[in-house]
């Protein structure tokens, strides 16, 4: 998998969400559901600070699609989403039910 460097995903989190991001680590999360690998690779996890959310974290990571277009993800530290494997999860579930 073809990472991406930590300040695109900083100017993502800073898109979606507002705010400045500031880079607090890097961790390895692989995605299992039945078995089989549904997400494998680099969660960053930001601290926000200013952000119309009101939310002070935040985790970052990227994949490339099939057509060669990269999909950037921005989710915030808010609720039962409290660590990267959790919002990893949200991400596969929002986008599973969103039909992507």
């Amino acid at each position: 998998m073809i990472e991406v460097a930590p300040d695109e995903l900083k100017r993502a989190v800073e898109v979606q969400h507002g705010g400045t991001a500031t880079l607090v680590q890097s961790v390895p999360v692989h995605e299992k559901f039945e078995g089989r690998t549904v997400w494998n690779g680099t969660v960053h996890i930001f601290d926000l600070k200013d952000s119309p959310s009101g939310a002070k974290r935040a985790y970052a990571w990227s994949y490339e699609r099939e057509d060669g277009r990269r999909r950037f993800f921005a989710v915030l530290h808010s609720g039962p989403i409290d660590s990267p494997v959790k919002a990893v999860r949200a991400a596969i579930v929002a986008e599973a039910r969103a039909g992507k």
